[in-house]
């Protein structure tokens, strides 16, 4: 069966085509236009969606040299994210539904994103294993007791991850995204050299708080005239890291759990990867391009969903309307 995948939840415009759980070709546009202004303009990300997603299309299409009547049906992210940017997907997914008689199957953007480790991994992982899904928007433990039973253990209770990345980066003087930033400055300095505080890693739950240490970052600096931006920076994503490896550390060893995947855009980062393999553990990363938003899982889910009925085709609009997303 060969579906199309639409991904639009954020600033990534993404589409591709899989078909028996392989794909064919994919391409995933990055909205570099919103590094000016320190972060994401939802008006502009929606105008940039709109813009790119016939053109993306028309060329994802050509390279699995295949043509619109060949789609059997279109996997689209219905949420969680930007309403602006959710709806210009959803609404390019709807014209291509009408216009091609074919069906909808919407897509839990968090879904996709534990069920990336398939594509790639396939029937060689076996659930149970703990998810940590670490991006911008999110920063989460899961357990996946299935390729369709999951189970959220926790989550932040205030910012995630990848936005205090975003904000100590922002807080520093460096560009935007801000984990590649503070990734690059750290290079060279001391991450042992300020003991910025490693939220909630003695809590009894899987939860995490990011605001607290921002605060820290910017009274650190506030109090200290003269400081090196390397030591800070290196600092500043050890306890970010730490935090991170102690919570999944922790719910791996609670649930006697041997495996871990990380996902999400965080994941990209060095500093976590290596910490990680410090771990007696099992831990896998999906290859970098299935981290970050990509319309590869949002295609591959879609089809397993289709194939075992798990899901009815077709996408509630009326939600829309009252500001809800599915």
């Amino acid at each position: 069966m060969i579906i199309l995948g639409i991904e639009t939840s954020c600033d990534e415009t993404g589409v591709a085509i899989c078909d028996n759980y392989k794909i064919l070709a994919s391409y995933n546009k990055t909205q570099y236009i919103h590094k000016k202004y320190g972060g994401v303009v939802p008006e502009i990300a929606s105008r940039e969606h709109e813009k790119f997603l016939p053109q993306i299309t028309k060329r994802v299409l050509k390279e699995s040299k295949l043509n619109y009547s060949d789609l059997d049906a279109i996997a689209v992210t219905n949420g969680p994210g930007l309403m602006g940017s959710l709806l210009s997907g959803v609404s390019f997914a709807k014209g291509l539904s009408q216009g091609l008689n074919i069906p909808i199957i919407p897509i839990n953007h968090l879904e996709a994103h534990l069920n990336s480790v398939f594509i790639e991994f396939g029937d060689s992982i076996k659930p149970p294993f703990i998810n940590l899904l670490v991006s911008g928007g999110h920063t989460q433990l899961w357990i996946v007791q299935s390729n369709s039973k999951y189970n959220l253990l926790g989550e932040t209770l205030d910012d995630a991850c990848g936005e205090a990345f975003d904000k100590g980066s922002k807080t520093l003087g460096l560009d935007y995204p801000g984990g590649p930033e503070i990734e690059k400055l750290s290079k060279g300095g001391n991450h042992k050299l300020i003991d910025f505080p490693r939220p909630m890693i003695h809590h009894k739950s899987y939860n995490f708080s990011f605001s607290g240490l921002k605060t820290a970052l910017i009274n650190y600096i506030k109090k200290n005239d003269k400081y090196s931006p390397n030591d800070v920076a290196a600092s500043y994503q050890e306890a970010i890291v730490d935090t991170l490896v102690i919570k999944l550390n922790k719910a791996m060893d609670d649930f006697k759990i041997d495996t871990g995947i990380i996902c999400g855009g965080v994941a990209a980062n060095k500093r976590l990867r290596e910490k990680l393999k410090q771990l007696d553990k099992k831990i896998l990363f999906p290859s970098l391009k299935y981290c970050t938003d990509n319309a590869d899982m949002i295609a591959f889910l879609g089809e397993k969903k289709i194939n075992t009925k798990s899901v009815k085709t077709g996408i509630d609009f009326s939600a829309y309307s009252r500001g809800i997303v599915l």
